[in-house]
């Protein structure tokens, strides 16, 4: 697994994503409930980006019809979206948060 640093920690506001690039791939960074979560910044349903929605506990709702995807494993929870966005795991090293998009081998 590959980690790329994208933002400083406090770069994240919380609630509040970040849209970030890494490796070609579309993320969006989501600091809340003290954690950082990295999902992809493109819904399932339709292709807008996530990064423009709004974040509710452990979740982002997609601003164009409203559903919403867990930060945790992707899975959509509420329609009309019915596929999960992939998820990709975070490192918080000092100041730095680091993503992979890269699967293992």
């Amino acid at each position: 697994m590959s980690f790329v640093r994208v933002a400083a920690l406090g770069e994240l506001e919380s609630d509040t994503p970040k849209r970030v690039v890494v490796d070609d791939v579309p993320v969006s960074l989501v600091r809340t409930g003290g954690e950082v979560f990295a999902i992809n910044d493109i819904c399932s349903h339709a292709n807008v980006s996530l990064s423009e929605g709004e974040v509710d506990d452990c979740s982002i709702e997609c601003w164009l019809h409203g559903s919403s995807f867990d930060l945790r494993t992707g899975k959509p929870s509420g329609l009309p979206a019915t596929r999960p966005v992939p998820v990709y795991p975070v490192k918080i090293e000092g100041d730095d948060v680091l993503v992979s998009v890269t699967q293992e081998s």
